[in-house]
């Protein structure tokens, strides 16, 4: 398990003060294919996580940002919520245009502000990305400290194990999202562990 704390159901750490907290994209992570048993349909999944760096929390004597998530069906279609939820970041819609040539890989690393709610199920108390915003005018940069992380299923060697390429700074509950996706299950051989090197050192305009 990697030492960094994030917002999930099992997480044993407190949870995320609401309020509107500084953030910036630290994860994008294409989950695969899944099934809902719920819609009785396949759909691709993707997470957004975001790095607190105001917010902090020590693990093993560490002192480290906290981490919070979303997941979306990924969608730019006009109804989607992939699609609402980056027309809030940017602080604008997309035009025809720019849905035609946007790269989703542009938002990592990509600055916002970010508001949490918490919500009470089954005794205990969970924070929950309500909104975003685009960084208040004038305001610094968040100073950021976590490596950002890039994943995409598509991208990977298919003759080498899926669970060795899968980011070691990931959560279980990522990577098990991951290995219960439908590109999972049809894949091929194991190979040796050996981390994947993403280069996502190049800032992208967002």
């Amino acid at each position: 398990m990697p030492l960094i704390a994030t917002e999930t159901a099992g997480s044993s750490f407190s949870p995320v003060p609401e309020g509107v907290h500084a953030a910036a994209c630290c994860w994008l992570i294409d989950c695969g294919t899944q099934h809902s048993e719920q819609f009785a349909k396949d759909a691709r999944k993707l997470v957004i996580a975001f790095e607190l760096p105001e917010e902090r929390i020590e693990i093993d004597g560490e002192d480290k940002s906290r981490i919070i998530s979303r997941q979306f069906t990924l969608s730019l279609h006009e109804n989607a919520a992939l699609r609402a939820f980056l027309e809030a970041w940017r602080g604008k819609r997309f035009t025809a245009q720019e849905l035609t040539g946007f790269d989703l890989h542009a938002v990592l690393g990509a600055p916002c502000q970010l508001q949490i709610l918490h919500r009470e199920n089954q005794g205990k108390t969970f924070a929950n990305i309500a909104s975003i915003m685009p960084k208040a005018k004038g305001a610094p940069l968040p100073n950021t400290e976590i490596d950002r992380v890039l994943f995409s299923i598509d991208d990977l060697d298919r003759n080498r194990s899926l669970v060795d390429q899968i980011p070691r700074e990931l959560p279980e509950w990522i990577s098990d999202l991951i290995l219960c996706s439908a590109e999972a299950r049809s894949w091929g051989k194991a190979a040796e562990p050996e981390q994947p090197a993403f280069n996502v050192d190049d800032e992208i305009p967002f």
